[in-house]
């Protein structure tokens, strides 16, 4: 899909009937949370490739976000880091429900569900699914890191938070996280 055939990320209606979370409704949420966060805004990063072409002023860890599913239609965000291959045959053993092999979820799914267009999913926009329809799985090592930098719904946008503050919000939003070791399977 070409940049120019993406949805328009401010028009995304939520499987609910709702628009989907602007990126100041995220941080509104964050700040209710009394979470701390710097936002910077920038041109659009449709992938980790561009991102890492950013220069961030502060450190934490970047980030790849991929909204699965199975044959049975759950849905499945897995946070990795930016340079972590993934395995999408191996993730079964990692993360064992009934269904089938994992595959990308499609552009009108990520929308319904996620309520961001490709280039933007993060687990910021978990905020979204109200109907608790996305299970989320975080690869060990990332937590590791103390700040976290997501887009807030927006790929035109970069937070950075606290690892500890993102899993509060994630727990308060209804989506307690899964933790994943990589690094046990290898």
């Amino acid at each position: 899909m070409s940049h120019s055939d993406r949805p328009d990320p401010d028009a995304v209606v939520l499987a609910n009937g709702e628009l989907a979370a602007s990126v100041e409704q995220v941080l509104a949420a964050l700040h209710a949370l009394h979470i701390e966060q710097q936002t910077i805004s920038h041109e659009p990063l449709y992938t980790v490739d561009q991102a890492k072409g950013m220069v961030y002023q502060e450190p934490g860890a970047h980030t790849k976000n991929l909204f699965l599913r199975n044959k049975k239609g759950r849905m499945f965000l897995l946070v990795v880091e930016q340079d972590h291959t993934v395995d999408l045959r191996g993730l079964r053993k990692l993360i064992p429900v009934s269904g089938g092999q994992f595959a990308f979820a499609s552009t009108e799914r990520l929308g319904l569900y996620l309520g961001v267009v490709p280039g933007s999913v993060s687990p910021l926009a978990l905020i979204n699914d109200t109907q608790c329809k996305v299970g989320v799985y975080f690869e060990a090592s990332v937590l590791e890191h103390e700040w976290i930098y997501l887009h807030p719904c927006r790929n035109t946008h970069s937070t950075r938070l606290r690892t500890a503050d993102l899993m509060r919000a994630l727990e308060a939003w209804n989506h307690p996280p899964t933790v994943l070791n990589f690094q046990a399977e290898s």
